[in-house]
């Protein structure tokens, strides 16, 4: 069961050039930025991606706004595995369950999870806040990284199932960010 304890949340390569051609964009961006949020807001660890960023460009506006303060780690390799600034984050984190948002989902995203499942994480992907210019691409990605051991799961259902309880004390923060 994830918890706030236990769970820390990456974000894969939000960036200025990535972001706009993304099959339903807007959507995934919106869910993204709730369940960042929700993740500050519940005091979740966050780590954030950039790929290439000269010239794919920063991390967008509405994404560093929801994560707050932090510095994103800047990487080549398609999968964060290979970056040694992201690798040793990781593992000074301790956190053994890994939610993971970001495009694209059959490159970066995917790349990434099979290789958090190679050093026995437990992996969940929001399928809300998961991207790929083609649904193709988008479809065979979740169901390679399902198939490959990865849960997968949704903003609302992660961000409650951390919370526990109705008597959570940041329920009501919660509850007004999905509604």
């Amino acid at each position: 069961m994830l918890t706030t304890e236990n769970t820390l949340t990456l974000a894969i390569d939000f960036q200025a050039k990535m972001v706009p051609p993304i099959n339903k964009g807007e959507e995934m961006t919106r869910k993204s930025v709730i369940f960042l949020e929700g993740c500050r807001i519940l005091g979740v660890p966050i780590l954030v991606t950039q790929q290439y960023t000269r010239g794919l460009g920063e991390t967008i506006p509405e994404i560093k706004k929801a994560v707050g303060e932090h510095t994103p780690i800047e990487k080549i390799t398609f999968s964060c595995f290979g970056c040694d600034e992201y690798e040793e984050k990781l593992k000074k984190s301790g956190k053994k369950k890994i939610l993971v948002t970001g495009i694209e989902a059959h490159i970066c995203v995917q790349q990434t999870v099979l290789g958090l499942l190679d050093r026995d994480y437990e992996v969940y992907i929001l399928a809300d806040c998961v991207g790929a210019r083609s649904k193709v691409d988008y479809k065979y990605a979740i169901r390679r990284m399902e198939k490959a051991g990865a849960i997968i799961t949704t903003t609302e259902s992660a961000l409650f199932e951390m919370m526990v309880s109705a008597d959570h004390p940041h329920r009501k923060a919660i509850t007004a960010l999905v509604t």
